[in-house]
């Protein structure tokens, strides 16, 4: 959940949606984006809209992570009131942070449940929250396993200790992997690692490792993302005063291919650029209701949402946050209608990063062309192209970004 919030026009102070955005509601899968804000400490890295104890000290109890699944079964209630009474059963759970696991498991299982009473939740629907490997216990997965929850992504990042510490990351090596072990045995029946490449330092041999690691840890889901440095963190300012080397494309290019050759020979298939899965029903359903454009509310602290081509978002502070929920108006700060054509070029977008690509009749003539030049030079799969569709090669994924650009053209 980024920090940076964007402009926009204000949200009525009931939360209330215009009703075009309302037609249809129901038709289009729907889920719940839960935003906990709450960090043990900040990781150097880090723009997420997070907070610290220390931080929000001066707030009192309203932003306290005390009362904060209070705060969050208010708004779940103030979604259902906006919503209306469509039969809306809830297909993806997703809670981010932050540090979800913070919170006591009883705190998740509530908010999951008042989802639950509201909503309804659809049969077979994915809950999943994040974690920190060193918040969790097996009596705290236990607990949550038995509120509902199905999935779990650990924050792994590395399994060398000097990359663990230039990012801030506070767990020891072998814990991420002890934890999927005791989360398989709670009973959670899908199992994410998340990792970083591209740390400052990290070598091509620390990479592998922390691929080795997470493989033989037996998830059936891993993330690998490229580490940006983003401006405004810790991190940037060590990079800008030249403490440490910022690494370039070509570095996280081999990085990329180190880890898709690896998870590849393990039995992974990628199924999003940097989104590999052992099965289709190992993949991250909550992210793929993104990357399709469907309905999600997005609860907490800075937290975005969509429904129907309106997209809005939340107070950023807590305090804020709270505040808003507490004198009974909607914590939405402010929101866009999307325009048919910007709704087009996000499908490309994000569709395009997906194994399933984006249909070439999403296209502009200059993006068709576009399209044509990519195929020639490598980067669309051939046999895709023949059938309609646009999905990157692998030489196509390490330049995604460029690939998009000419495409929305």
């Amino acid at each position: 959940m980024p920090s940076a919030l964007p402009d926009g026009e204000p949200v009525p102070s009931d939360g209330s949606l215009p009703a075009h955005a309302l037609d249809g509601l129901g038709a289009r899968p729907f889920g719940f984006y839960v935003h906990v804000p709450y960090c043990a400490t900040r990781c150097g890295y880090c723009d997420f809209n997070t907070y610290t104890a220390t931080e929000l000290r001066s707030s009192g109890t309203v932003a306290s992570q005390e009362t904060y699944a209070d705060n969050l079964v208010a708004e779940i209630r103030l979604a259902r009131t906006v919503l209306g009474d469509a039969d809306l059963p809830v297909r993806t759970v997703f809670l981010g942070g932050g540090t979800p696991t913070l919170l006591p498991a009883r705190d998740l299982v509530r908010m999951l449940a008042a989802i639950r009473e509201e909503f309804g939740l659809a049969p077979g629907a994915e809950v999943t929250t994040e974690a920190n490997p060193e918040s969790v216990d097996p009596a705290y997965l236990a607990e949550l396993r038995e509120g509902g929850f199905n999935r779990i992504s650990f924050g792994m990042q590395s399994a060398r200790p000097q990359v663990l510490e230039l990012l801030d990351r506070h767990h020891t090596p072998g814990r991420p992997e002890a934890c999927v072990a005791e989360a398989r045995e709670a009973g959670f029946e899908h199992v994410n690692l998340d990792l970083i490449y591209g740390t400052p330092g990290e070598s091509d041999d620390d990479w592998r490792a922390s691929l080795d690691a997470a493989i033989g840890a037996g998830p059936d889901h891993v993330s690998a993302y490229s580490l940006i440095v983003e401006d405004g963190t810790k991190l940037a300012a060590r990079v800008k005063r030249g403490e440490l080397p910022m690494i370039d494309d070509d570095v996280h290019a081999d990085r990329y291919l180190i880890a898709d050759e690896a998870l590849g020979k393990a039995g992974f298939g990628w199924y999003e650029v940097s989104n590999w899965a052992t099965s289709e029903a190992a993949r991250c359903r909550h992210n793929e209701l993104y990357w399709t454009g469907a309905d999600w509310w997005g609860a907490g602290p800075g937290a975005h949402s969509h429904v129907g081509g309106v997209r809005w978002w939340n107070a950023k502070h807590p305090a804020a946050y709270a505040q808003a929920l507490a004198e009974g108006r909607t914590p939405g700060q402010g929101r866009e209608v999307l325009p048919a054509a910007d709704r087009r070029v996000e499908r490309i977008l994000l569709e395009l990063r997906l194994v399933e690509g984006c249909p070439l009749s999403l296209l502009a003539p200059a993006g068709l062309e576009a399209a044509h030049r990519a195929l020639d030079d490598g980067l669309l799969d051939p046999a895709a192209f023949e059938a309609g569709r646009a999905v990157l090669t692998l030489r196509g994924r390490l330049l995604a970004d460029g690939v998009v650009r000419d495409l929305v053209d």
